[in-house]
C-alpha cells in the first residue's frame, strides 16, 4: 500500500464485537481499537478487518482460572462519498465469536446448564452479539483527524445468554482523536456503553440475576513506522460507571455466600509490532494488567489483527500498490 493509505488504513474504524466476559465490563472488547488511528478518516471505499485475540487467567491469581478468545472473522467498514458538516461518513457492522474455557479445575462457573458435568478443559463458544454503526471522520490536515461513532448491540439469544451473549439491546458511542504524520501514530479513542439490560442466568447454587453495568474504555497508541514496519507502545483501561449485576462478582471468583452488585475496572498497558505486506497490514500486541479490581485477577492477552482493502476509489494520481 503506499504511505497514505497505509496510515489512513489504520484510521476510524468501527468499534464492534461483544466482550466475552459474563456480563462484566464493557461490551467491547477491550482494547480492541489499539494500534488503530480511528480519529482519522479512511479514503472511499470498503474496507474488511479480522481480529484474533487470546487471554486467560491462571489460578495463581483468579481461583478458577479461565482461558478468553474472541475472533472477529469478517468486520466490514465501508467509508461513504457523502459529506456531513465537511466529515465523511461511514457504515459498518460485524458479529464476533467467543470462547471460554477453564484452566484444568474440575469445576468451574461456566457449568452454569449443568449438563456440563465435571470435566478439565470444558468450555462454551459461540457467536457474539452484531454491532450495526455509523460514524463521520473529519481529516483535519497536518496529519490530525476526528471522529464520531454511535451505534447499537444487537439482541442476541445464545444456550447460554448470560456468558457469551447478551439478550437486549444497548447503545455504544465514541470520540477519538488521532495524528498520523511523519511515520506516527498517536491516537486516543474514548468509549461509552450504556448497559442496562438484565437477564437471568442459572449457577450451580440457582438462577440469579445478572445486568450489564453502563461503561466507558480508554484506549491510547504511540507507534511509529519505520519503512514497512511498525512498532510501538498501547495502553487501555475500561472503568464500570454502575453496579453490574451480582452474578458478576461471582463469576469473577467470588463465592455463593459473598455475592454482592460490584463496579469492575482494568488498566493494561503492551507493546506492538507490525508489518506492511503490500496487500494487507498486519499488528501483533502482547498485553498485560497492571491494575484491576473485581475482575478474575490480572489478565495477560495476545492480539493480532489483519486488515485489507476490498474495494478503494482511489484518484489516478495515488494508485494502491
Amino acid at each position: 500500500m503506499n504511505n497514505t493509505i497505509k496510515l489512513a488504513f489504520l484510521g476510524a474504524v468501527a468499534l464492534a464485537t461483544s466482550s466475552t466476559a459474563a456480563l462484566a465490563g464493557s461490551e467491547l472488547v477491550r482494547g480492541l481499537t489499539t494500534g488503530l488511528s480511528v480519529g482519522m478518516p479512511l479514503p472511499e471505499g470498503v474496507y474488511d478487518i479480522s481480529v484474533g485475540s487470546y487471554g486467560g487467567w491462571d489460578a495463581k491469581t483468579a481461583p478458577m482460572g479461565l482461558n478468553e478468545a474472541y475472533a472477529i472473522p469478517v468486520w466490514l467498514i465501508w467509508w461513504t462519498p457523502w459529506q456531513i458538516l465537511g466529515g465523511r461518513v461511514e457504515f459498518d457492522t460485524t458479529t464476533g465469536v467467543g470462547d471460554l474455557w477453564n484452566a484444568g479445575n474440575t469445576w468451574h462457573p461456566l457449568n452454569v446448564n449443568r449438563t456440563i458435568a465435571s470435566q478439565d478443559g470444558i468450555g462454551l463458544d459461540s457467536w457474539l452479539n452484531t454491532l450495526v454503526e455509523a460514524g463521520i471522520g473529519w481529516n483535519l490536515g497536518g496529519g490530525w483527524g476526528v471522529s464520531l461513532h454511535a451505534g447499537a448491540w444487537l439482541p442476541s439469544t445464545q444456550t447460554v445468554p448470560s456468558l457469551l451473549g447478551r439478550n437486549y439491546t444497548a447503545f455504544q458511542g465514541a470520540a477519538a482523536v488521532s495524528y498520523v504524520a511523519n511515520g506516527w501514530n498517536l491516537s486516543a479513542t474514548g468509549i461509552y456503553g450504556s448497559g442496562g439490560g438484565e437477564e437471568t442466568v442459572l449457577l450451580p447454587f440457582g438462577p440469579a440475576t445478572a445486568r450489564q453495568a453502563e461503561w466507558v474504555n480508554l484506549d491510547l497508541t504511540a507507534t511509529k513506522h519505520f519503512g514497512k514496519a511498525e512498532v510501538g507502545a498501547v495502553a487501555y483501561g475500561s472503568w464500570d460507571l454502575t453496579n453490574s449485576g451480582e452474578v458478576t462478582c461471582y463469576l469473577s471468583g467470588g463465592t455463593a455466600a459473598s455475592l454482592a452488585p460490584c463496579k469492575q475496572h482494568q488498566f493494561a498497558v503492551g507493546s506492538l509490532v507490525g508489518y506492511d505486506f503490500g496487500i494487507f497490514l498486519a499488528q501483533a500486541k502482547l498485553t498485560w494488567d497492571v491494575e484491576e479490581s473485581n475482575y478474575r485477577g490480572k489478565e495477560t492477552r495476545g492480539s493480532l489483527t489483519i486488515v485489507k482493502p476490498l474495494w478503494i476509489a482511489m484518484p489516478p494520481e495515488a494508485p494502491l500498490k
